[in-house]
């Protein structure tokens, strides 16, 4: 079956535009090198646990994206989380059944965000990626969107926030188009593009941010 929008995605991309205001100075570069073609897959550097809301309300059309399972361990976070647009992930292995989810959503045209790190940066450099993401552009022939975030890291909580206004800024990349691989690409491949993926998001972020990919 194909999964839905629910009204809290909606309702959240709203809300979080009208909170950043009060509470952070907010600053989105490169609209321009989105693509008119849908669905993309979107990737992003990895800093704070408000990195998917952020960069849900940025992108200017309907993206969902994976999340770590331990979130749906409680209903109240569950019912928010999976409705804002977001749906399980197992971390340190290869979750088949997240990769057929995402598969869903992208035939039907909404795009995905991912964060091929996996997990957050404490020091806020990057770290070395999954190739998830590079194998569904690869399988499917879509483009990736590289995205660097930076600002998101200083956030303690929104009381902080309030009074201290961290700026937060997104920058978006052009396009990368995957190379041909009749939709069964290698793990070379899936290699190979991965790290062309996070170079290019490496490329975006100031040098203190890049770590591993850093050249």
């Amino acid at each position: 079956m194909q999964p839905r929008i629910h009204w809290v995605y909606y309702f959240g991309r709203v809300l979080i535009r009208i909170l950043a205001a009060p509470f952070f100075w907010w600053v989105v570069k490169g609209r321009e090198n989105l693509p008119k073609e849908r669905p993309v897959i979107v990737c992003c550097n990895h800093l704070h646990i408000a990195d998917p809301p952020v960069m849900a309300a940025a992108i200017p059309f309907k993206c969902v994206f994976m999340a770590k399972e331990e979130l749906w361990h409680n209903k109240w976070s569950r019912y928010w989380v999976e409705n804002f647009g977001a749906f399980p992930i197992k971390r340190n292995t290869f979750d088949r059944e997240a990769i057929r989810m995402a598969e869903a959503w992208l035939a039907g045209g909404v795009s995905l965000i991912m964060f091929p790190e996996g997990a957050r940066s404490k020091s806020a450099r990057m770290q070395p990626a999954s190739p998830g993401a590079a194998l569904l552009a690869l399988r499917h022939g879509l483009p990736v969107v590289p995205v660097g975030i930076t600002g998101t890291q200083y956030i303690r909580n929104l009381k902080w926030a309030f009074f201290h206004h961290p700026k937060i800024s997104i920058t978006i990349g052009k396009p990368i188009y995957p190379p041909p691989c009749n939709g069964k690409p290698t793990r070379e491949q899936r290699n190979q593009f991965c790290d062309a993926i996070m170079y290019k998001i490496a490329e975006l972020l100031p040098k203190e941010y890049r770590g591993v990919y850093d050249r």
